[in-house]
């Protein structure tokens, strides 16, 4: 993973704290506190994401503890995730879904986290994010990501969805919210097109479908399909409602953000996957410069003081060995 800047995650430090030096220590990229922080991580980027897909943990590259005079202690942590292929609007925990193939092209993001620990209990206060695909695994034949407004791929969808439409029989028609994916590969002789979207209920029905909104409380599938000139195959699984008190009449509003697609289903051009929010909560921290995006070194010179330590060979009192340090970080590779 590349790092996301020049200055090293350990110097994102507090200007509040400048009053008193701090000190840092390392935790085990691999230790039970070290991935119940990570997973914390993870949970918060999942809920400031609001298009495309979840994230899963895949690496902990680095954790650092700064602990300031007064007691108050944050953990810098730098992050891999991978995207999975359960959408954000999917009630599936993120646990329970599966991390998409690199042969299916992957798409990874690097994270650097800053999360408070107050009592215990650890909540984020930053963070900064950059999105990629992973192009390690491409291969003659393997799926191509298509730009998200790529005309023959925005085609299948409309057909595929016109055709969802026709045969389920339900007494609402389901219009596009968002596309996930689209992917083009060769089938000899034939070129076919793959997509997944969200659809949202309207108050339209197959026989009246003129002006269709969405609904107040809609219900929400995702569907995938695949097809070309030759026709198309479509299957969407719409989500369960999400029920209070044993009542159907409480649904989750969709998130702030999301785009339900109309006309001529226009999506931001030059995109071909959708990213993890990118940057949070600069100023409320002091952690991160709203300027430049890059990280502020409030103390560049903090000694480093490791965790742990190799102890000398007991057994030969006059020999002179250097103190070597344990390896703590990177972690292991939960995918791949």
């Amino acid at each position: 993973m590349n790092l996301l800047g020049a200055v090293p995650v350990w110097v994102l430090l507090v200007g509040a704290w400048a009053q008193g030096l701090p000190s840092v220590s390392h935790l085990p990229c691999d230790s039970p506190e070290a991935e119940a922080a990570a997973l914390v991580a993870q949970d918060y980027l999942n809920a400031q994401h609001t298009h495309g897909y979840k994230y899963a943990l895949n690496q902990i590259e680095e954790i650092k503890i700064i602990t300031t005079p007064g007691g108050g202690e944050a953990y810098l942590m730098d992050l891999e995730l991978l995207e999975t292929t359960c959408h954000v609007l999917d009630p599936t925990p993120v646990a329970n879904c599966t991390v998409r193939s690199k042969y299916l092209t992957s798409v990874e993001a690097d994270c650097d986290v800053v999360l408070s620990n107050v009592g215990g209990v650890l909540s984020v206060t930053s963070f900064k994010c950059k999105t990629e695909e992973s192009t390690e695994d491409i291969c003659l034949g393997c799926p191509m990501l298509l730009l998200l407004n790529d005309t023959a791929g925005l085609a299948l969808v409309s057909a595929s969805l016109a055709s969802f439409n026709n045969k389920t029989g339900n007494e609402s028609l389901f219009v596009l919210e968002e596309v996930g994916r689209m992917t083009s590969k060769v089938v000899s002789p034939k070129l076919l097109y793959q997509a997944e979207y969200i659809i949202t209920e309207t108050n339209c029905t197959i026989e009246n479908n003129n002006s269709c909104v969405p609904l107040p409380t809609p219900q929400r599938g995702f569907c995938q399909a695949q097809g070309g000139s030759f026709g198309n195959t479509v299957d969407c699984m719409i989500f369960v409602r999400k029920t209070v008190n044993g009542t159907n009449d409480t649904v989750p509003a969709p998130p702030p953000g999301v785009h339900v697609h109309k006309g001529n289903l226009l999506v931001k051009p030059g995109l071909r996957h959708h990213k993890l929010t990118s940057f949070h909560d600069p100023d409320s921290s002091g952690i991160l410069s709203a300027e430049s995006h890059e990280v502020v070194p409030v103390f560049p010179n903090v000694t480093d003081v490791p965790a742990t330590t190799n102890a000398l060979n007991a057994t030969d009192s006059l020999a002179v060995q250097p103190t070597l340090l344990v390896p703590l970080c990177p972690g292991k590779v939960i995918h791949f």
